[in-house]
């Protein structure tokens, strides 16, 4: 007999990852605030319920995928208190990306009331959550990660367990800080070549064969033209937005903060980032995070 998801959450990612969870033979109920989201999902095979509530009745495992820690803590705690209802036997996996705090508050009271709990936040983005290719960090007891994996694997390509609750967030934030460092010192060199006379597809040739090689340069470079199929070359739509990637680099900074670790290079990109948001009329905290590139760029790109 098919096992039974409550998908909450269907925005940009959760869309595309309740979509694959009906493709490996999960049975979901899917819930949203916004219609058209509920009716993508009825399209992809999914079950649109018009209550979180309702969603979970019955379920195997609840996942959710929300913008931030305020939500999901009202989710679960707050507001519509689904801890209080979620069956006993479900596995809870919180796919949001939030502070490490608010992950743990939601495990502490998941087992007060005798629930199981993991967070597993993602890396890869859009593209990966339509293609079921995500990475995902988990937070957890090693029994629950490993009744996580069933639906982990569904809807990604790497699963690991970081550690207790709360450290998949951790891994999380150290993970998307390194990669807004290696974007923006990316889109630096490449435009110093370019102001300097460099071909950008050449200087990126060099640089993929060299030591200053990278995942930004590799798979998602940020100079129109250079890669077919990544946001640079569709106007920098998204993708994975500016707002988001200045959401987590300032979980970082908080993290940080709690941790008195120094972060001079995350806070430097948090500041970049900022700076190219705030710069010019349009309102670039919806372009993809790679087009931190016009902000070194002359002529705004």
């Amino acid at each position: 007999m098919n096992k039974t998801v409550a998908f909450i959450g269907l925005g940009n990612m959760g869309g595309g990852m309740a979509a694959n969870l009906v493709r490996a033979g999960f049975a979901v109920n899917a819930f949203d605030l916004v219609d058209a989201n509920l009716d993508a999902a009825s399209e992809a095979g999914c079950r649109p319920v018009n209550c979180a509530k309702k969603a979970v009745e019955d379920v195997d495992y609840v996942v959710s995928m929300l913008p931030n820690g305020a939500i999901v803590e009202n989710v679960y705690i707050d507001g519509d208190v689904l801890l209080d209802v979620i069956p006993k036997t479900a596995l809870i996996l919180d796919c949001s990306t939030i502070a490490p705090a608010n992950s743990r508050r939601v495990g502490s009271e998941a087992e007060k009331r005798g629930l199981n709990f993991v967070d597993a936040p993602v890396s890869g983005g859009v593209a990966a959550a339509a293609a079921g290719t995500l990475a995902f960090m988990v937070g957890g007891t090693e029994a629950n990660f490993e009744n996580a994996k069933p639906v982990l694997d569904a809807m990604g390509a790497n699963v690991f367990r970081a550690g207790d609750v709360g450290a998949g967030q951790v891994a999380k934030i150290c993970n998307n800080m390194l990669l807004a460092i290696h974007m923006t010192g990316t889109a630096e060199a490449l435009q110093l070549g370019m102001d300097n006379g460099l071909d950008p597809k050449v200087l990126s040739d060099i640089m993929l064969k060299s030591s200053g090689c990278n995942w930004s340069l590799e798979k998602y470079n940020p100079v129109p033209g250079v890669m077919d199929s990544v946001p640079s070359s569709n106007d920098y739509q998204p993708g994975f937005m500016v707002d988001l990637m200045l959401k987590d680099l300032s979980l970082a900074m908080e993290a940080s903060v709690g941790s008195q670790s120094s972060i001079p290079m995350g806070t430097a990109a948090r500041n970049l980032f900022n700076l190219h948001k705030n710069g010019g009329a349009e309102d670039k905290g919806l372009k993809d995070f790679s087009s931190i590139q016009q902000l070194y760029s002359k002529h705004g790109q």
